[in-house]
């Protein structure tokens, strides 16, 4: 990243919400005739540098699509590995998102993953509760079709019992229901490799957010490659349903 592309991003609106769906590691890893593994392993190098200039920035969350519900299909012996790579990334890295102030936080029912993989989590969401830098919020065995269908439980569980009246829910009501209803609508959505779907990921919340695709596999996936985003993203205008006149005035 040269000085003035930063210094050109610092000059316009920083997003405050970055969703990234982080995507290709295999095709990275297969590309170089390595295992797959070795793709998830290059990617966090990715997590930990991205997650370092955001910080800088001044981007105030940063959520990364790190295994969904879906990912569970994959084969025995990946998903096994990824959970033990998860395990190991968390409690080494979470000892540095602490000395520089990140808040680590999660989205998605955790109590499928393993037991070990549980506890590292959320002993790292106790190390690191009181920070206030960045909130940097991994989404695990997450899927926003999910996350839906329970805050349509939890919903219909405060009607059942007289908390709600049917004809009191609505936009707001359903958002806090959500499990990101702490944290501001996404921003800016990136997703890498070149894929042009959201694949299940943050679809409520997503739908005003500006989206970048860009064929950069994860692994690869660096400064340069954010701070083109960011800029990117600063080239749009947000109109959320006005017409531009109504914007600029």
């Amino acid at each position: 990243m040269t000085k003035s592309t930063k210094e050109n991003a610092l000059k316009g609106h920083i997003p405050e919400h970055i969703a990234i769906i982080m995507d290709g590691n295999g095709r990275w890893a297969k590309e170089r005739s390595l295992p797959r593994v070795a793709g998830h392993k290059e990617g966090i190098n990715s997590v930990r540098e991205i997650t370092r200039i955001c910080g800088e920035i001044g981007v105030k969350h940063l959520t990364l699509y790190t295994f969904s519900t879906e990912n569970w299909r994959r084969p025995k012996a990946e998903v096994s590995a990824l959970m033990t790579l998860l395990l190991k990334t968390i409690s080494v890295e979470v000892r540095k998102l602490h000395k520089n102030n990140v808040r680590f936080t999660t989205i998605g029912d955790l109590e499928m993953l393993p037991r070990s993989t549980q506890k590292g989590i959320l002993d790292g969401i106790e190390i690191t509760k009181k920070n206030t830098g960045l909130n940097l919020c991994l989404a695990l065995n997450y899927g926003s079709r999910q996350e839906m269908v329970f805050a349509v439980q939890a919903i219909a569980e405060k009607v059942k019992h007289g908390e709600l009246e049917s004809d009191e829910i609505d936009e707001t009501i359903f958002s806090n229901s959500l499990s990101t209803s702490d944290m501001p609508d996404p921003d800016l959505l990136i997703r890498t490799s070149g894929e042009c779907r959201l694949s299940n990921f943050l679809l409520w919340q997503s739908a005003y957010t500006e989206i970048f695709m860009t064929e950069t596999f994860w692994p690869a996936f660096r400064k340069d490659a954010l701070m083109e985003a960011v800029l990117d993203f600063q080239s749009r205008e947000r109109r959320f349903g006005k017409v531009s006149e109504q914007v600029n005035n």
